[in-house]
């Protein structure tokens, strides 16, 4: 199976080291400023902060990859005291073979949660592997599809009630220019959507949110139902329909740790594109599984994870270790435990932010088909 691999030189990770030089030097010049600069979190509380840092990864498909990546943290009026704390991350990325993106992530709360904006935005030319249909997609030799490949998905929901919004939201994607670099095997028929399609989905969607922090949360809940109609009437290229939901738990186990639970269902109902269907495996969710190893219209999924934030002998490192299960089916009747398909692991946690409670995570995942490596700002869920 191939695998990409993307290492995050992320400069917070090397404060602690980075810190006792800086002291000892009679002058640290701007590599020095621009560390501490980055490192240190002396700024007020209700003060916005934004990271930046470069990005670099290797895959067959891509060569060398190198990119950067920022996130602006901040609460709405600069008031933690009656408002959560909101994140916009932007990412770019270019490759030695003229390849490229940019991912924009929101979760933007305005001022006393009267709306919630949750979002992101993909836009990339950045081949994708496709396995094949079904919970026995096999791994050996996946079809390398290019393409250009946009995706807009947002949902701005009003307050109800505390902690409870409703709302509207829509997903416009779109492949095109798409190029079979190198076809599946022949026991793999060709999928729906292969040549291309563009597709827009409205719908409503719900959500109870008790998280103050949702980078990091230590207590409360986070639950999701929504659905999405997509309709030739509006210009889209197949109709179907999307329902998924979502909950998450979250329990403080005192002295610094935290256990959390997240339970997952997406049904893809009508004539969808193959790069529509409910996809299994990402950085969050059944992590160390490539994002559509395995697809197909029903997929559910569940994972629990025990955090140590920070370590009750540390003041900024801190551990966590995780473990999911997984499958996808043709329909819900189809469901088998045969298929199930396990991911579990570790990962490190270092204290970026002490003052807004964000750390920084390098996640190890291992599935039957080899390990993976995450890291990212924030928790994975």
């Amino acid at each position: 199976m191939t695998k990409r691999v993307r290492f995050v030189l992320l400069l917070a990770l090397l404060s602690c080291a980075w810190q006792p030089l800086i002291a000892f030097s009679d002058s640290t010049g701007w590599f020095n400023r621009l560390l501490t600069r980055i490192t240190r979190d002396d700024l007020p509380a209700e003060k916005p902060r934004f990271l930046v840092y470069p990005t670099l990864g290797y895959s067959p498909e891509t060569s060398w990859e190198f990119g950067a990546a920022g996130s602006l943290l901040f609460h709405a009026k600069n008031a933690p005291d009656r408002n959560r704390l909101s994140e916009i991350t932007v990412f770019a990325f270019g490759t030695l073979r003229a390849q490229y993106g940019l991912w924009i992530d929101n979760a933007v709360y305005t001022d006393r949660d009267r709306w919630i904006l949750l979002g992101r935005m993909r836009f990339q030319r950045f081949p994708l592997l496709y396995y094949g249909i079904g919970p026995q997609a096999p791994a050996e030799s996946p079809a390398v599809i290019d393409g250009t490949y946009f995706l807009l998905r947002q949902r701005a929901f009003r307050c109800l009630a505390p902690n409870w919004f409703f709302g509207p939201e829509i997903d416009l994607q779109s492949l095109t220019r798409v190029e079979v670099l190198t076809e599946a095997h022949a026991d793999r028929p060709t999928p729906e959507g292969i040549g291309g399609s563009t597709n827009l989905g409205i719908g409503l969607g719900t959500v109870y949110d008790s998280r103050p922090n949702m980078l990091n949360t230590r207590e409360g809940w986070f639950a999701e139902l929504s659905w999405l109609h997509y309709d030739r009437t509006w210009g889209s290229d197949y109709g179907f329909n999307l329902y998924f939901s979502e909950v998450r738990r979250y329990k403080d186990m005192g002295r610094g740790q935290v256990l959390a639970l997240q339970v997952l269902g997406s049904i893809v109902e009508g004539t969808a594109p193959f790069n529509q269907l409910s996809l299994m495996g990402n950085e969050s969710l059944m992590r160390g599984y490539y994002t559509g190893r395995y697809r197909d219209r029903h997929y559910y999924a569940a994972q629990a994870e025990y955090r140590f934030l920070p370590f009750p002998f540390s003041s900024y490192f801190g551990a966590a270790a995780f473990l999911g299960v997984g499958t996808v089916a043709p329909s819900f009747s189809a469901l088998s435990l045969q298929h199930m398909r396990w991911a579990g692991g570790i990962g490190l946690r270092y204290l970026i932010f002490p003052k807004k409670d964000i750390f920084v995570r390098f996640d190890v995942a291992f599935t039957r088909e080899g390990p993976a490596f995450y890291l990212f700002t924030g928790e994975a869920f």
